[in-house]
């Protein structure tokens, strides 16, 4: 019988379905039919099961019907929301997300291995009506649950949208307007939180793109945390000594003793928690690194022996 503290917490998937299976195996759960389950535990989904790998929409089969038979709790990832606004049409013969070079090829893959199914774009159709269902976080008595951030002010502020969402799937093209307040809670909610560099202060990120803003690591005290350990992939070094506090505005950072899980932030090497009560799953499967998970019974304090992952096979 299922127990209300007992969760499988799983990182972003994007398209690697065999990845998926692996590691559910290796948490012990079993396929029944087309599904997959466990007696005693479910699974958390943070979102991005689509775009980058070969099996997308066997990927979405599987999440959806673990969803569908209360095996598997699904929240949004910035994939999927990419993809609900990549499709909705803005009224002046456009899209709400513009179908640009970069955003084609971005959803490329997905949409590539939709087309060549039996039920092609239509079956895609249906998914990214599913997609406007998932929730974007989610709580319990025990843990929390989101894509890219949680911040409270954000999360509560969400909840004033939260039935128009679910009533009028329609409403969700808010996210796509920089005027809207949805922008900015599904942006800081599922992609981060960007702060602004004092002026003349940049470094270059992997693209070789010359950055004003970067994206930070949120659950560190920017008062006690070097500047060049605050940012993701932002090289900093030439202001060491410095705090993050001495460079960026932001003071806020997640001090609550609830544990929390998320994903989206492509981290590398072998997984491990960023504190005792926060814990980052997306370790870059769809960078053919790892697919991670997190076994939650309770505990007040997480635990790294209680990572779980596969490595990317081919």
């Amino acid at each position: 019988m299922f127990n209300s503290s007992m969760y499988d917490i799983v990182g972003d998937i994007h398209g690697h379905c065999e990845a998926l299976k692996s590691l559910l195996l290796k948490l012990g759960y079993t396929r029944d039919g087309s599904s997959w389950g466990h007696p005693d535990r479910k699974v958390i989904f943070v979102g991005d099961y689509i775009d980058r790998g070969p099996k997308i929409p066997e990927t979405l089969e599987l999440v959806r019907s673990m969803t569908d038979n209360d095996q598997a709790i699904a929240l949004m990832g910035n994939h999927e929301l990419n993809a609900i606004l990549f499709n909705e049409k803005d009224g002046e013969g456009g899209y709400v997300r513009p179908r640009t070079q970069k955003n084609i090829d971005q959803h490329k893959h997905t949409l590539e291995q939709f087309e060549v199914r039996a039920k092609g774009l239509e079956e895609y159709e249906e998914y990214i009506h599913w997609f406007r269902s998932l929730p974007m976080t989610w709580e319990n008595e025990y843990l929390r649950a989101v894509h890219a951030t949680w911040h409270p002010e954000s999360v509560e502020a969400l909840e004033d949208h939260a039935a128009r969402i679910r009533e009028h799937g329609e409403y969700l093209a808010r996210a796509g307007d920089p005027h809207h307040e949805l922008w900015s809670l599904t942006e800081t909610l599922l992609k981060g939180i960007e702060e602004s560099l004092p002026e003349g202060v940049t470094f270059t990120d992997k693209h070789g793109t010359q950055r004003d803003e970067m994206r930070i690591k949120w659950w560190k005290d920017p008062a006690q945390t070097p500047i060049e350990h605050y940012g993701f992939d932002a090289d900093l070094s030439g202001h060491a000594g410095k705090t993050a506090s001495d460079l960026v505005t932001n003071r806020w950072h997640y001090e609550d003793r609830k544990p929390v899980f998320f994903g989206h932030y492509w981290l590398r090497g072998e997984p491990a928690l960023q504190s005792p009560y926060v814990c980052c799953l997306d370790y870059s499967i769809g960078k053919k690194e790892k697919l991670a998970a997190y076994r939650y019974d309770g505990e007040e304090e997480l635990y790294a022996e209680k990572l779980v992952w596969v490595e990317y096979v081919s």
